[in-house]
């Protein structure tokens, strides 16, 4: 695959040739799903929380005595049968709800994703971003150049790059990683793809 490699500007400055085995594939729907689902349920926190029985305030002391009293046997004024005791087999927090999928299922996800950018011509390369100083202005020229503004944009570069962050932060619709923070859900969630000539090659290395 072939790939125009564009500068700030917009223009062509060279090409650059991709590997079939990543950015060509048939995209595999069902390995997108489970990684998708394995990462947004890796995000998951436990939010609910009830008092057991021993976690309720009060009643150390047995109600009545054991036997004589005619009335059925209690131990605490705070078992789960009584009004204000601990509720039994209530939600915790302690909840595991991490989705384990295998690695090789977890690349062909990703390949297929990268594929489908390419395929519906959404992927962009472009040789660097070169910022002097933070700057949303020159930021927003730079997309306007790449005719993608105004569209979700998942701009892709090979390690952090403060300055085209902080340029890119009050930009909306567009979001900034490097490219070991790459995820299934941003790239699916972007309309384009953005990624310069280094970020691509580094990502076709881990996959190929």
């Amino acid at each position: 695959m072939k790939l125009q490699v564009l500068n700030q500007s917009g223009q062509n400055v060279k090409e650059i040739t991709l590997i079939d085995s990543v950015w060509g594939i048939e995209p595999h729907q069902q390995a997108i799903y489970d990684t998708v689902v394995s990462q947004q349920a890796a995000l998951r926190q436990g939010t609910k929380k009830v008092k057991t029985r021993a976690e309720v305030s009060g009643g150390g002391r047995k109600p009545w005595k054991q036997k004589g009293t005619g009335r059925a046997r209690q131990g605490s004024i705070r078992a789960p049968q009584w009004r204000g005791g601990g509720v039994a087999f209530g939600p915790s927090p302690d909840v595991n709800y991490k989705k384990s999928v295998n690695k090789k299922v977890r690349a062909l996800a990703f390949k297929s994703a990268l594929s489908i950018k390419a395929q519906e011509t959404n992927l962009i390369i472009v040789d660097k971003f070169d910022f002097s100083k933070p700057s949303t202005k020159e930021m927003v020229e730079i997309l306007k150049n790449l005719k993608i503004d105004g569209q979700k944009t998942l701009i892709v570069t090979l390690n952090k790059e403060e300055l085209l962050i902080k340029s890119s932060n009050n930009v909306a619709k567009v979001k900034t990683i490097p490219a070991n923070h790459l995820n299934m859900f941003d790239l699916l969630n972007a309309t384009k793809l953005v990624m310069t000539e280094e970020a691509a090659l580094a990502v076709e290395g881990v996959y190929a």
